[in-house]
């Protein structure tokens, strides 16, 4: 009998000890926090883990809010916003998008090209990770539709672009294949303005304001990330939906 006693309140001290740890675990990661060596790897674990489980939350299908011409921001109210200058001189009339990578049709593609495929036109909200966010219209070519245009390969993993002011950003397919993914070349019905990232930008209204690079000058689609983006290598997140 005693044997029997000891058998189960061995057991109810476990099950008591494994609450009893999950309710210190939160304090256990504050106080790992407190100690310097250790904070930089956890933040990079929990944003791997964040972007993780976004990824796994996304949904492909699923529209961004789109809103009615009265809900606009007005042109001159929508925020100019860059990580180094507001015109890098883009060369417009002689401009192309280098494509390379995992695709049939590799070389030079001008604007026209991109304005040749059907045409989207979406008032969505451009939300920046510094606390504004504002109400645009913006038009363009689906990527989607400029990928099947070039031949990409459907089974690579990512898209990555450059920019002609030396910004960098990169995209899973998902996301790139998302039909509100523009290849954006017009604001409120205008051509895109060199502040706002003449003459092509992305524009993702599932995504964080930064993943929207401006001023496109390479796009590569690829199965392996050689660089992710300017602002995740500074400690941000990567995947960063909305």
């Amino acid at each position: 009998m005693k044997k029997s006693y000891g058998r189960m309140d061995d057991k109810k001290f476990r099950q008591v000890s494994r609450r009893e740890l999950l309710k210190l675990t939160p304090v256990l990661a504050l106080g790992a926090f407190a100690i310097p060596k250790w904070q930089e790897g956890l933040l990079k674990k929990g944003l791997g883990f964040s972007d993780w489980a976004s990824a796994r939350l996304f949904r492909p299908g699923h529209l961004a809010t789109t809103f009615d011409n009265a809900e606009l921001t007005p042109p001159p109210k929508f925020p100019i916003n860059g990580y180094d200058v507001d015109d890098p001189g883009v060369d417009l009339e002689n401009w192309t998008l280098t494509v390379s990578g995992a695709v049939q049709k590799p070389g030079e593609y001008k604007l026209t090209q991109v304005q040749a495929l059907p045409r989207v036109r979406q008032n969505t909200r451009h939300v920046c990770v510094e606390g504004w966010d504002v109400i645009g219209r913006f038009g363009g070519a689906r990527l989607s539709d400029f990928l099947q245009l070039v031949g990409a390969d459907p089974t690579a993993r990512f898209i990555t672009v450059n920019c002609a002011d030396d910004y960098y950003e990169s995209l899973d397919m998902a996301t790139a294949l998302h039909p509100q993914t523009l290849l954006c070349y017009e604001m409120y019905e205008q051509p895109l303005t060199r502040e706002h990232g003449a003459p092509l930008r992305l524009q993702i209204p599932t995504k964080i304001g930064y993943k929207q690079a401006k001023y496109l000058t390479e796009l590569k689609v690829t199965h392996v990330l050689d660089r992710v983006g300017y602002w995740e290598d500074q400690g941000y997140s990567w995947f960063y939906g909305l």
